[in-house]
Parts: structure tokens; C-alpha cells; sequence
């Protein structure tokens, strides 16, 4: 492990003596992608498992709805806190403390049934993901030069823990019931600790910036919506959706479907990335988000499967462009902090989500609630067209 005397590359990261092949920048950013895709898997496979299992974790729709929202929420309030965190003791500690959260927020869904104890399970694992969240997308975009393309590998490396936990936790839990399932991802979260390790010590970067809940800029708008939509709407909605058309098979469909949104980030995830490098990451944030409001009216309309492949493959080409673009819009001392701006108005949006098609969709018919997504969508997509207070997008250097 390197002294913390050796010469810095890049602010925040020592030089790496182990792997000289590789620039800095991406080895990190590497190390820290696989961390979030083995623990990533004790969130997303609750998305799965706990509509369709409610009685077995002793909770009813709305109570799920609300679980399902509640680490959001809780980053919400938390994130300043963990990003000041993040400042004082580095990636290494902060990202180490995080694991060890989300393998104890796992073995919570196991063995802790009833809405206040999986409330608790929840609020741990949503501050551990804000702290490792932060540190992925920071070391990402710690060199301006590559970050388009170094978040879109970030995307596809961490895409692949909750793809294949969601196809491994659909079989598991037909055949042992949805508590072994998350004993098992205990176990897998655990592994991230070396990653973690790896990580760089020391302080991490200077966290400056204005307040996360002034008036919200239009990036911020669209993070909201983006969140509402696709993160926290579309992923409920699906999986209740699913077994109301396949009421047989529906955790493997619905496991299926969510697992492709995954695969479609590990596969597309570099070329949204490369893309963003040649046209301008503003540019291609815009037209994507504009399809996937259209496959959001598709599955308003009656088209289930159809408009979800559409938003899985559009959301896969979506997900590394945001954090670039944040980190242009407000580069240098501002940029961790802007980060966490865009990562709160996201999560503003994805925890009411899950509340909103909780209580929503037993009473509203799909196409006025998915129709309004849309709508909403697109509307905020439009507005990034012209950035409030800039010119034009600064020139792209090209596919590194």
C-alpha cells in the first residue's frame, strides 16, 4: 500500500505502484465500481422481493412503498453530513464504514421482520450507499479528461452486481423464501471490503458549495423527475404490474426485466459514455431522457414489455451522463459538492416514487399515472436544452 508521502496525481488519489499499467484514475474509479456493484445487490433485489413478498416481511403495500422510499429520504437529510464525511476521512474509511452497513442492512431484511425494524435496515444501508455513491462519482470524475468515459465503465461494472444478484435472488427465493435470499447477499457485500481498502486514504476532496435545497437549477429538475420516473415509479410499477399480467410467474418476470435494466447498463453503459465524449454529454442526456419518456407512454398505454425494454436499454445509455455534467456545470472545488446536489434532487424524486405507486396504482388506471411520468419527463428534458447562465456546451476532447 502507498505511503501517504508519495507524489499525488490527482487531488484525493496516491500515486497506485501496484498496477503502473493503468492511469490512476481509472484504477480507482475501477476499485471503487466493483465496491458498489457487490453491495449494490442488498437494494435492488428488496425492489423485487418486497412487493411481491409483503406478508412474508410483515408489511402490507404502503408500508412497502415506504421502505422502499425510505433510504432515499434519509439520503436526502443525509448526504451534506456524508459528504462532509467523506472530506474528513477519505474514500478508504468512508467507503469501509459503508460496507459493513450495507451487509448489516441485508441480514435486517432477514431476520428482522415488520415495518420499524426493516425502517431501521433501511435508513443504514441508504447512508452507507450515499457514502459510497459519492466516492464512485467523485474518483469517476476526479480527472475532467475521460470522466464521460470512465463513468460509463463505473455504470457497467456496477450494473453487473444487481443484475446478476436480481436473476440469482428471483430462482432463490421460489425455491427458500425471499429471507434467504438476503442472507446470501450479507455474504456477497462483505467481499467489497478489499475494493474498499484499496480505495485511497487520507482526506478526501474539499466539499464546498452552496446549499443543496436552494432554487433548484434545471439539472436539478431533471434529477428530480429522472428519479420520480424512472428510479422509483417505473421499478415499483413493474414488478406490481407484472404480477398482475403474470400472476404465476411473476417474480421471475419481473426479476427478469429489472435484471436487463442492469444488463443494459453493463452493455450500453460504456457507449452512453463514448457518446457523451462526441456529441456533448448535455446533448445526449436530452435525447435519451426524451426516449425514455416515450417508453414511460408505452407502458402507460398498455404496452407493458415492450415500453419497459424501452426504457431499460435507453436508461442503460442514460445512467453515466448526469455526474459529467454536473461535474462541467461546477467544476473545481464545487464539484463533490455538486455531485451531491444532483444525487439529493435524484433521491428527492426516487423516494417519493415508490410512495407514489404504493398509493397511486390500486386506485388510478396505469396510462393517467405513467402518462403524467412522461409528460413530466419530457417537459424537464426539453428545458436542459438551453443551460441557464452558459453558452454552449465546452468542446468535447474526444473518445480517450
Amino acid at each position: 500500500m502507498p505511503s501517504e508521502s508519495q507524489a499525488q496525481v490527482l487531488p484525493g488519489l496516491s500515486r497506485d505502484a501496484a498496477a503502473p499499467d493503468l492511469p490512476q484514475a481509472d484504477r480507482v474509479s475501477r476499485d471503487a465500481s466493483v465496491m458498489l456493484g457487490l453491495t449494490l445487490p442488498t437494494d435492488t433485489v428488496l425492489y423485487l422481493l418486497l412487493p411481491l413478498h409483503t406478508a412474508a416481511f410483515g408489511v402490507n403495500l404502503a408500508e412497502a412503498g415506504l421502505l422502499l422510499a425510505a433510504n432515499r429520504l434519509v439520503r436526502i437529510l443525509g448526504y451534506g453530513w456524508v459528504a462532509r464525511s467523506y472530506e474528513r476521512h477519505g474514500p478508504r474509511i468512508a467507503c469501509c464504514a459503508a460496507v459493513l452497513g450495507s451487509a448489516a442492512s441485508s441480514l435486517g431484511y432477514a431476520l428482522l421482520p415488520g415495518v420499524w425494524w426493516l425502517l431501521a435496515a433501511r435508513l443504514v444501508w441508504g447512508l452507507s450507499f450515499a457514502a459510497m455513491n459519492i466516492a464512485t462519482q467523485a474518483l469517476a470524475t476526479a480527472e475532467a479528461a475521460g470522466a464521460a468515459r470512465r463513468s460509463g465503465r463505473s455504470r457497467a461494472i456496477i450494473a453487473a452486481g444487481p443484475m446478476l444478484g436480481l436473476i440469482g435472488g428471483a430462482l432463490l427465493a421460489e425455491a427458500a423464501g425471499p429471507q434467504a435470499v438476503f442472507l446470501a447477499l450479507a455474504a456477497v457485500a462483505l467481499l467489497a471490503l478489499p475494493f474498499a481498502w484499496r480505495l485511497p486514504g487520507g482526506h478526501g476532496e474539499k466539499v464546498r458549495g452552496g446549499p443543496r435545497f436552494g432554487l433548484p437549477a434545471r439539472l436539478d429538475l431533471w434529477s428530480f423527475v429522472q428519479g420520480l420516473a424512472l428510479d422509483g415509479l417505473f421499478v415499483l410499477g413493474l414488478s406490481v404490474l407484472a404480477a398482475a399480467a403474470l400472476p404465476e410467474g411473476a417474480a421471475l418476470a419481473a426479476g427478469a426485466a429489472l435484471a436487463l435494466r442492469y444488463a443494459a447498463e453493463i452493455v450500453l453503459g460504456p457507449a452512453g459514455g463514448a457518446l457523451g465524449e462526441r456529441f456533448g454529454a448535455s446533448r445526449t442526456l436530452v435525447l435519451l431522457s426524451l426516449g425514455s419518456a416515450a417508453g414511460l407512454a408505452l407502458i402507460g398505454g398498455g404496452a407493458l414489455w415492450l415500453g419497459a425494454l424501452s426504457v431499460v436499454l435507453l436508461r442503460g445509455l442514460l445512467q453515466p451522463l448526469p455526474a459529467p455534467v454536473a461535474a462541467a456545470a461546477a467544476p473545481g472545488p464545487q464539484r463533490v459538492a455538486a455531485l451531491a446536489r444532483l444525487a439529493t434532487w435524484r433521491d428527492l424524486g426516487a423516494g417519493l416514487g415508490p410512495l407514489a405507486a404504493g398509493v397511486l396504482l390500486p386506485v388510478l388506471p396505469p396510462w393517467l399515472l405513467y402518462g403524467a411520468a412522461a409528460l413530466g419527463l419530457a417537459a424537464v428534458s426539453l428545458a436542459l436544452r438551453r443551460p441557464a447562465g452558459a453558452g454552449r456546451e465546452p468542446p468535447s476532447p474526444g473518445p480517450a
